[in-house]
């Protein structure tokens, strides 16, 4: 059996790169500044909490690889040969890049830090893969759109590159993300990070006939919708097991660094119980799609990896562009483990899930505040008799407005979550004519 596989997630900022490590990532990726692909969530750090983050990865074990895989303008290079050498200074595990001429500046620049190939570079096959590999590159990230047969053929060419491959997040109806629709429209460029996602849009379809300056629309079949472009979201967790059988993946990685803590959480939660129970014996792929689910999505597609493009009719959304997930995300406990910030509602009287990091240690108490118990369905659940705030404010609810720590009736771990099941969050879901 090859070493274990590492589990790569998004860091979005400094609490979720916490917390992608406390559910099980073995790794996280993100950036600082523009020349990230993720310009939202590379403002988000700054370079002193990217440096704390760093820090943190590496005094708990974990990896830390940092972003810069946007496509720079000549206008901006001076200023990229900056960024690489303060990104340098920081002391990450790898550079992602998207390009042989930043390749070539982070090898002058930074020659002690490994690269890995962005997945914006598109490799496909051995040959490409060999060109990165002969310029200095450890890792690809392969394009989405390959299949798992051509990763074991690279690896079988190329046993000494790393090879990644996403697993899980959103899907560019565009090749690997070349797509110049939010450009046309919105001036913001998706491969200098600032797309605008307009392929989520719902759009009007029109035909019309130059010669005679006839124009109508036309009208779409019940439940066909007008959302064209608007893919589903990628979820390989029930190909797990295929993945790490073929012995060509070194590494899985979740998009995601602008989604939620939650997200962060439950998609290296449950990955990374996949990853586990694979090498356990004990893979169950009904289990994991049941975790995932609980995340916002737009529905979800296995993608490319195990099946061709031309045979897949599942990989689009065509009825809404909103996300959705079958439970809402009600509280975050905080470093003393003694309080918890609300970021749903909560009242006297709720049963609330406990989602604990891994390797939690829960106990088990019922005083005055309220109760922290086990079910029979293995999970622990918290319920309050007094909703009570650091002040010692006595309130008969909580929502997610109130920035007031809540008292636990017990301390739980740092990043704990409180999650409830939302029983209508399908009828929420727009209607698509049905």
């Amino acid at each position: 059996m090859n070493k274990k596989i590492e589990l790569l997630s998004p860091a979005g900022n400094l609490e979720k790169l916490k917390i992608a490590f406390a559910y099980g990532a073995d790794a996280v990726y993100g950036g600082v500044s523009h020349f990230s692909l993720r310009i939202r969530s590379g403002k988000e750090f700054t370079f002193e909490t990217f440096q704390e983050g760093i820090d943190y990865a590496h005094n708990i074990g974990k990896k830390v690889y940092v972003t810069i895989n946007g496509f720079p303008f000549n206008s901006q290079i001076e200023l990229l040969k900056e960024h690489i050498k303060n990104v340098a200074a920081m002391k990450p595990d790898a550079l992602i890049v998207a390009t042989p001429g930043v390749i070539a500046l982070c090898r002058e620049l930074a020659p002690g830090i490994p690269i890995h190939l962005s997945t914006q570079a598109n490799v496909m096959n051995y040959l490409d893969a060999k060109v990165y590999y002969d310029m200095g590159v450890r890792r690809i990230i392969a394009a989405r759109e390959i299949s798992l047969k051509d990763v074991e053929a690279i690896k079988k060419e190329l046993p000494d590159l790393e090879i990644e491959i996403f697993v899980h997040g959103s899907m560019c109806f565009a090749y690997s993300g070349r797509c110049l629709v939010s450009a046309v429209q919105m001036g913001r460029v998706p491969n200098r990070g600032s797309c605008a996602n307009d392929c989520r849009f719902e759009y009007t379809l029109y035909a019309a006939n130059e010669d005679h300056s006839s124009l109508f629309r036309l009208e779409e079949d019940p439940g066909v919708g007008t959302y064209i472009f608007n893919a589903k979201d990628m979820n390989l967790a029930s190909h797990v097991d295929e993945i790490l059988a073929s012995g060509a993946v070194d590494s899985i990685k979740i998009e995601g660094r602008t989604k939620s803590p939650y997200y962060a959480a439950i998609t290296a939660y449950t990955y990374k119980m996949a990853i586990n129970d694979f090498y356990d014996g004990n893979f169950d792929a009904t289990k994991y799609q049941k975790e995932l689910s609980t995340t916002k999505n737009r529905g979800f597609t296995d993608a490319y990896l195990v099946h061709k493009p031309f045979e897949k009719n599942d990989t689009q959304n065509h009825d809404y562009a909103l996300s959705a997930g079958s439970f809402e995300v009600s509280g975050l406990v905080i470093a003393n483990g003694e309080y918890f910030m609300c970021k749903y509602k909560t009242y006297v009287g709720d049963e609330i899930e406990i989602f604990a990091p891994l390797n939690s240690n829960i106990e088990e108490v019922d005083n005055e505040i309220g109760s922290i118990y086990k079910k029979d369905d293995g999970k622990y659940y918290i319920s309050f008799k007094r909703i009570v705030t650091e002040l010692g404010k006595e309130l008969e609810s909580v929502h997610s407005g109130n920035t007031n720590p809540i008292k636990l009736p017990g301390k739980l771990p740092y990043m704990t979550m409180f999650r409830v099941e939302n029983p209508d969050w399908e009828a929420d879901l727009p209607s698509c004519g049905n």
